[in-house]
């Protein structure tokens, strides 16, 4: 199937990446700057995530995120000339840093898309089903620390926080258009921060003054707000919690999971990388619900509920990297792996 389709893959392809002519500028503008040495993916949970796919040679993989692409160099690696993989990612960069590191293979194909759309992404290279999907969540450590991508509450920067740069929604919206109830309640949800109200706030007072438009104006706002000092710094929840807004990171991730599963085929896996509890209980629910666990009340001898099972979870609790890990690479500490194996 993969033969016969590849030549119509590769026209489908050029409707979801740039143009060879931008993306050799990119390439070259990127190399200038020294982001394609500097774009170390650091692949989180490396062998587990290798182990965990079963890696069939001739299979079909879908590396969601591709990233700096970690992982996907060693399932490539693992796929022989009738395996494909499907490199997908929403960050421009990362597919042109990504096409280089991959140049040796010849059987990867590159997707600029978000994995939320992991359904129509196959169906459009017609592809009917994969053998394995990896997502590694959350922010890249080249994005973390690229500054002008604004992510960092480190570096002095203008705000931004876009994974797609061609997308309108940025942090500086969020943050100054927000109203202060809206800002409250993101910071709170989704960065579990107690002084989101406080911080919220401030922010709007500041505004009334002058625009934010700066990391560092950010962090001062925040700062200021925080009256307890905790572990770590003051500004990272806050951060957290507008960088998942402006990428939309949580509310599609439910069904994307889902989605992913109704991709695989009889057998072929999911694993999944979260970096905090959001995510994580997201990820965690949808593997759950995808188990088709009957609710019938206790005692009813025949089941109602009609839940159907599309497999189990393989992983009971999730995978933690070990502290030789934790150690080398610091942002693997939160990093957790779940893994769902449908049903044969």
């Amino acid at each position: 199937m993969i033969q016969k389709n590849f030549k119509k893959t590769n026209e489908k392809m050029a409707d979801n990446v740039e143009p060879k002519a931008n993306v050799t500028r990119l390439l070259a503008n990127l190399k200038i700057r020294g982001k394609i040495l500097e774009f170390n993916h650091k692949p989180v949970l490396l062998e587990e995530c290798i182990e965990g796919l079963n890696i069939n040679p001739e299979g079909i993989y879908v590396d969601g995120t591709l990233g700096g692409a970690g992982h996907s160099k060693e399932i490539a690696k693992r796929i022989n000339e009738k395996g494909l993989l499907i490199g997908i990612d929403r960050d421009e960069e990362a597919i042109c840093v990504a096409k280089e590191r991959l140049s040796e293979f010849s059987n990867v194909k590159f997707v600029h898309d978000n994995h939320d759309n992991i359904k129509e992404i196959l169906r459009d290279l017609d592809i009917e089903a994969a053998d394995g999907i990896l997502l590694d969540l959350g922010v890249s450590s080249y994005q973390l620390d690229e500054k002008n991508r604004g992510f960092s509450y480190m570096q002095e920067a203008k705000l931004d926080m876009r994974m797609d740069k061609s997308q309108r929604l940025d942090a500086q919206t969020v943050v100054n258009t927000y109203s202060e109830e809206e800002l409250a309640r993101i910071i709170f949800e989704y960065g579990e921060e107690k002084f989101s109200r406080q911080i919220a706030k401030n922010i709007c007072l500041e505004r009334k003054n002058r625009r934010i438009e700066t990391t560092s104006q950010l962090v001062e706002i925040i700062e200021k707000s925080i009256h307890l000092k905790g572990d770590g710094h003051p500004a990272k929840r806050t951060f957290q919690a507008i960088r998942i807004e402006v990428n939309d990171e949580i509310k599609p991730l439910y069904n994307c999971i889902k989605n992913a599963i109704d991709c695989l085929k009889p057998g072929g896996r999911l694993c999944v990388i979260t970096f905090h509890s959001l995510e994580d209980r997201a990820v965690k629910n949808a593997m759950i619900d995808c188990e088709g666990r009957c609710i019938c009340p206790p005692g009813i001898p025949v089941c109602r509920c009609g839940r159907v099972s599309l497999g189990k979870m393989i992983t009971k609790k999730p995978i933690l990297p070990n502290l030789e890990e934790q150690n080398s690479n610091t942002r693997s500490r939160s990093a957790k792996l779940r893994i769902f194996e449908k049903i044969k």
